[in-house]
């Protein structure tokens, strides 16, 4: 499986960040022990919501959607 996912920074709930995994758990907290550079600004974070695909091409696709600004629309009303 391959999973979308966003995330909200606790201190600051007007932060997200939108990424790709394999490993949900594993990468939640490299994200919250600000091993990731793009996201140890806002940290902690907490997990928004997440979509599971068993097609990584379609992962990497959607994910590319989300931060498009129809995406991040779409996101900010749905997810």
């Amino acid at each position: 499986m391959t999973y979308v996912y966003i995330l909200q920074s606790i201190e600051t709930p007007a932060r997200h960040y939108i990424g790709v995994t394999a490993d949900l758990r594993v990468r939640l907290d490299k994200h919250n022990a600000r091993e990731v550079s793009h996201t140890s600004k806002y940290a902690p974070w907490t997990l928004k919501s997440y979509i599971a695909f068993a097609d990584e091409k379609r992962a990497l696709a959607f994910e590319k959607y989300l931060k498009s600004a129809s995406g991040r629309a779409f996101a900010k009303k749905r997810l």
